[in-house]
């Protein structure tokens, strides 16, 4: 459905940009308008076309990048709610019964800095409205905000995967076609108005499923917690693990930085195609995974059984220690984690390494044995650590084969 014509000073009033300027540049061929029918999408392009003049960019580049389809971009603006008039945080404040430096500090961790801009819109309230009620309704604020904190941080990494993937498997193949700046607007409003309906169900269908696993999770592990002692609020008990691949810096060296994105990524998927289920990826720094789990034993005998399915050089190496940790804004901090991390250090490629403290938590086992290394120096501890090497038994006692789990 084509978009509804606009007026120039309207044009204006969305781009930020005035009136001579946008005609001026819609002469120069840097907006793609037709006829003297300004729509939101051309002005949105404006406002595209400002920030790129204000980077230095001359007409003549942005002239050649519209003929290319690279500024394909206005389509977005009828595919979202259009900005709604705005209210000062006064305003706000006086509606949602909450204090303007609270509005303003979760607006901030919302990616909002009302800070600069001043002022909200209608959504931004209705959101504000919905962090009022669930604080009214009694839950902790140093909570909430941690919450929208994880939430802000990971819609934005789901929001940049979809603008990525779309650019580069719907924007940058019409591009290669020579497709026409209008027609390929048109063409991808069209695929991204079919896409978005699709967006919200999927991630509440997944929500709600990891939603259902981790209450469940979290009840086991509070009779857990309560059994072996008295908890403190905001730590909690955790196998920790990481996962690291040696000699990766000479391996991209010597192979190329392509090459070796290619590895990473086939080692973090395998990671996540065979963790227990109970087990987390907490985060991936480059080469880096770190893990937890409530069930030491389970994550152990996965770390084994994928260092012995993941052969690729250079291998893998893993260290695991068990502990509290404070945990904050969907991470896990602390001593105890930071041993994790000095553990995985000191294993060789190939090699489980852990400590006493996951040695004695697993006992006996059916699958895993532990060669003890002694007391080895860590750095930034000081008393040396136990450590041991994990590793799966070879036969049982009469002779057979003992079989990894699951």
């Amino acid at each position: 459905m084509p978009d509804e014509d606009i007026s120039l000073s309207e044009a204006s009033r969305i781009s930020g940009v005035s009136s001579s300027t946008l005609q001026r540049w819609v002469k120069a061929g840097v907006i793609p308008v037709r006829g003297g029918r300004w729509t939101t999408a051309a002005a949105a392009q404006a406002r595209v076309v400002a920030r790129l003049r204000e980077r230095g960019h001359s007409l003549s580049e942005l002239r050649r990048a519209v003929r290319e389809g690279r500024l394909a971009f206005g389509y977005v603006e009828d595919l979202f709610p259009r900005r709604e008039r705005d209210l000062t945080r006064v305003e706000a404040a006086a509606r949602t019964g909450l204090e303007e430096a609270l509005i303003e500090r979760m607006m901030s961790l919302l990616g909002t800095p009302t800070a600069i801009e001043g002022t909200l819109n209608e959504q931004d309230l209705r959101a504000m409205e919905h962090i009022g009620d669930v604080l009214h309704a009694g839950f902790p604020l140093v909570a909430l905000l941690q919450l929208i904190r994880v939430y802000a941080q990971s819609i934005r990494k789901i929001a940049e995967a979809e603008v990525r993937l779309f650019h580069l498997y719907v924007h940058e193949p019409l591009i290669r076609e020579g497709v026409d700046a209008l027609e390929m607007a048109e063409e991808m409003k069209g695929l991204a108005r079919d896409l978005l309906p699709i967006t919200s169900p999927l991630m509440e269908y997944i929500h709600q499923r990891y939603l259902r696993f981790y209450i469940e999770q979290d009840v086991v592990g509070h009779m857990e917690a309560e059994l072996v002692g008295r908890r403190q609020l905001g730590r909690v008990q955790m196998a920790f693990c990481f996962v690291d691949l040696t000699g990766f810096t000479r391996y991209t060296e010597e192979e190329g930085d392509e090459e070796a994105l290619d590895l990473v990524e086939r080692f973090v998927e395998t990671v996540e195609a065979t963790l227990p289920a109970e087990a987390l990826i907490v985060k991936t720094i480059g080469d880096e995974v770190m893990i937890v789990s409530p069930d030491p034993v389970t994550l152990t005998e996965w770390a084994v059984g994928f260092l012995a399915l993941f052969q690729e050089r250079p291998q893998p190496r893993v260290g695991i220690h068990r502990g509290r940790a404070v945990y904050r804004d969907g991470d896990y901090f602390g001593s105890e984690v930071n041993l994790a991390h000095r553990v995985v250090a000191r294993a060789l490629g190939g090699e489980v390494m852990v400590t006493a403290a996951v040695v004695d938590a697993i006992g006996d086992s059916d699958y895993l044995e532990f060669d003890p290394i002694g007391a080895v120096e860590l750095k930034g501890f000081p008393n040396p650590v136990e450590l041991f090497v994990a590793r799966a038994r070879e036969a049982d006692a009469v002779g057979g084969e003992v079989e990894a789990p699951g």
